[in-house]
């Protein structure tokens, strides 16, 4: 089998990208994880499965695991739609299995190889059951809570951006690389966790590094971006209403939390790298 595909990248998390015309990708776990592999495959953190029909998006992690939503990848997803001439429109929307996202673009050239994109995010929650998380108490959210990981407490606190996120200020260091799968499948995250470590360097300014679930560190990792800012707002380290900016290691995402219960709005490039065809 003969597959046509795309690469793309947001600030160094890359992705191949499947444009399906018509019906469904058979196997596509499989597939995915034969394409994901550096060393025997194309390479990349996951793949994203575009269409068939309206914009959609359908994400499948490097060891063939299915999140719920990429923040990443839904901005390569909107470059790819731009690139091919599929969306005609500056604004559209592109549906997940988190629901539908909008995307707005700085560009509509049809062959344009970088673009920023301003995302419109879920709402985040932090109702242990949507993330889902087990919380010491039924209707308590998980804020700063102590999770035990590798003899150690470390304080968590606990988001769903459609995708469930685990985000600690605490001062790790080089401890992150082995506490990151740990906490990733901690027993109190029942479908696992993506697990953010963050630290505040100024005003609205805060590094991160994203531990992903399925995947582990990652370039960059946008609703994890989007975690941090609602975990450092939350806690009292960032500003409502204020753009915050998330320093990751490919680069930096622009977060926008708004008023409690509002969607939040992301903004970050896509760069498209190669076209190819790999045989499955």
């Amino acid at each position: 089998m003969r597959l046509s595909f795309s690469k793309y990248e947001g600030l160094g998390n890359d992705f191949v990208v499947i444009d399906i015309k018509s019906g469904e990708l058979a196997r596509a776990e499989e597939y995915a994880v034969a394409i994901c592999d550096r060393h025997r495959g194309v390479g990349a953190d996951g793949v994203l499965i575009v269409g068939p029909g309206a914009p959609s998006m359908r994400v499948i992690n490097a060891d063939g695991s299915r999140p719920e939503m990429c923040g990443n990848g839904i901005r390569c997803v909107a470059l790819h739609l731009v690139r091919t001439g599929v969306v005609k429109e500056l604004a559209f929307d592109v549906a997940t299995d988190a629901g539908p996202h909008r995307c707005v673009v700085s560009t509509l050239a049809v062959g344009a190889r970088e673009i920023q994109v301003e995302v419109t995010m879920r709402a985040p929650s932090l109702t242990p059951s949507s993330v889902p998380v087990i919380a010491d108490a039924a209707d308590a959210r998980v804020i700063e809570q102590g999770f035990d990981a590798g003899g150690r407490s470390v304080r968590l606190t606990c988001v769903s951006m459609g995708n469930p996120h685990g985000v600690t200020f605490d001062d790790i260091g080089e401890a992150r690389r082995t506490l990151g799968p740990l906490l990733e499948k901690h027993a109190r995250f029942p479908r696992a966790a993506n697990i953010g470590f963050a630290r505040v360097v100024a005003p609205q300014t805060i590094e991160l590094a994203v531990w992903e679930r399925g995947v582990g560190f990652t370039e960059a990792c946008g609703t994890g971006a989007c975690a941090c800012a609602v975990a450092a707002v939350e806690t009292g380290r960032a500003q409502r209403d204020q753009p915050i900016e998330v320093r990751l290691p490919g680069g930096p995402l622009q977060i926008l939390v708004g008023a409690a219960g509002e969607r939040l709005r992301m903004t970050g490039p896509a760069r498209h790298v190669f076209d190819g065809v790999i045989e499955l």
